[in-house]
């Protein structure tokens, strides 16, 4: 680590750490962070010339305390119009929510931010709008604790604010019930609100939602959060000491993937996590053993959520540390040597379906004259009508309107569609940011009160491996076929 100071027009920033493991790309974003000029825009003054966003710092020969110049503006370049201006304040609001392109931010009350990134993500999954949409005040089921009843209410009212609104919303009374229903989140420190963990909230609030929605009065019964997020696995559980061995299974909402000294990719730490060693009693050696539980995904989401296991307790600090290691994650993920047996014999089919659309998509590509070739024999989704990998528009009801009795199927592929990142060195501080792919394809970073639009490219370099925003939670849309 060096550690440099930038001047940039009357600012000069102070200590600002470049690692020069990562790519001076990095740097820049350090430094858009800081600045808000666009690492495109950045023209920063370094020996033989500008720096580069992929050169070598080691050619570079930049010194510990070193100052550099850097040119460039936030602001947008603007062109003249081409037509007369309208306003858009003169619009009514939800037409200037349209045009706008992406829901409102929301503004931070306080160390909220991990509140707020888990908000945002969440709120980008249709199928849990449309649900909290149908629940009602007079919907609580006996099961559910009033608290958590209003917390439902107060999340469903909050998801349609985002919507309405284009000025940043402040989620008070959602703020209020969470602390109500969860006391750790109220924890304050020398009379502030302290940072708390955004997978911890993410974690709670979809528990709540699971037990409000579960019970909405429906004669179905649909478990709703389960439905949507909730991930299968079957464990065996095996002592090579005795030879015994035993099966479970069990319901979670995420994955881990665990970060160590061999984990570069996702996929790696996905399987690292999925086999654990244990130690408890053997009855048959009369003692503690050590057993080894490996696991396999046996039931699949709509939306997969995988946690990038960053943070540890550190003793000598008391505190939680975080893991800096870089760890690549893609905007396709495929799971399909991760699961069961069982669950791969029903991949199949959805999976060469899927092959042969593609394939077809492409020969399209290749031969327009095939165009007007008729293909209704199945359709690529990716959950209600949204875009799906080629960011083309689809339904699943036919072309008169009525709604297709074919059955939508899992493929074990993934789209990436939401980050939650956090950027600092410790759980308990730090900023949290979500960045969630629009309807339209488009890619918004919420952070706080502050929509930005970004570029899909740069969603996958927020894979950590210095003081920049690094992935946290990755949420991926399951991508379907209609058979």
């Amino acid at each position: 680590m060096l550690t440099v100071s930038v001047k940039w027009q009357k600012e000069l920033l102070k200590a600002v750490e470049i690692d020069t493991s990562q790519p001076p790309y990095v740097f820049k974003c350090q430094l858009y962070d800081l600045t808000g000029v666009p690492p495109e825009r950045q023209k920063i003054m370094v020996k033989g010339g500008l720096l580069k966003d992929d050169a070598d710092w080691s050619t570079v020969g930049l010194k510990q305390g070193q100052k550099l110049m850097m040119m460039g503006t936030a602001d947008e370049v603007v062109k003249a119009p081409e037509k007369g201006p309208v306003f858009m304040e003169d619009l009514p609001e939800e037409e200037q929510v349209v045009s706008l392109g992406h829901s409102a931010g929301l503004f931070n009350l306080g160390n909220t931010c991990y509140m707020n990134s888990t908000v945002q993500c969440l709120h980008s999954v249709p199928e849990l709008k449309s649900s909290l949409v149908k629940y009602s005040h007079s919907g609580r089921n006996n099961d559910v604790d009033q608290t958590s009843h209003m917390l439902t209410i107060a999340t469903r009212d909050l998801f349609g604010e985002l919507d309405k609104s284009v000025k940043p919303v402040a989620p008070m009374q959602f703020w209020t019930l969470l602390r109500k229903k969860y006391p750790q989140f109220g924890q304050l420190h020398n009379g502030a609100f302290m940072q708390q963990d955004a997978e911890e909230c993410w974690t709670q609030l979809l528990y709540t939602l699971s037990q409000s929605l579960r019970s909405a009065g429906s004669s179905e019964n649909i478990d709703t959060v389960k439905d949507l997020f909730g991930i299968d696995l079957a464990s065996r559980i095996h002592c090579q000491e005795s030879g015994e061995e035993t099966s479970e299974t069990e319901s979670v909402y995420s994955l881990k993937c665990h970060i160590s000294q061999e984990v570069n990719r996702l996929h790696e730490g996905l399987k690292h996590a999925l086999k654990s060693e244990l130690e408890k009693a053997s009855p048959a050696l009369g003692r503690s053993a050590i057993y080894l539980k490996e696991s396999r995904i046996n039931g699949l989401p709509r939306y997969l959520t995988i946690q990038f296991v960053r943070f540890f307790w550190k003793r000598e600090s008391n505190q939680k540390a975080k893991i800096l290691r870089k760890v690549d994650y893609p905007l396709e993920l495929d799971v399909y040597d991760l699961c069961s047996d069982e669950l791969r014999k029903q991949l199949e089919g959805p999976r060469q379906i899927l092959r042969d659309e593609e394939g077809k998509k492409l020969g399209l590509k290749a031969n327009e004259k095939s165009s007007s070739s008729k293909d209704d024999d199945v359709k690529m989704i990716d959950g209600e009508g949204s875009s799906n990998a080629s960011g083309e528009s689809t339904v699943t009801t036919s072309q008169e309107g009525v709604p297709s009795d074919k059955e939508t199927r899992l493929t074990g592929i993934y789209d990436l569609v939401a980050v939650l990142t956090h950027k600092g060195r410790s759980a308990d501080s730090g900023h949290y940011v979500a960045w969630v792919k629009q309807e339209s394809g488009k890619w918004i970073e919420f952070d706080d009160d502050n929509p930005i639009p970004q570029r899909e490219e740069d969603i996958v370099k927020l894979s950590g491996g210095g003081d920049w925003h690094m992935a946290y939670i990755c949420m991926y849309k399951a991508r379907t076929v209609l058979m």
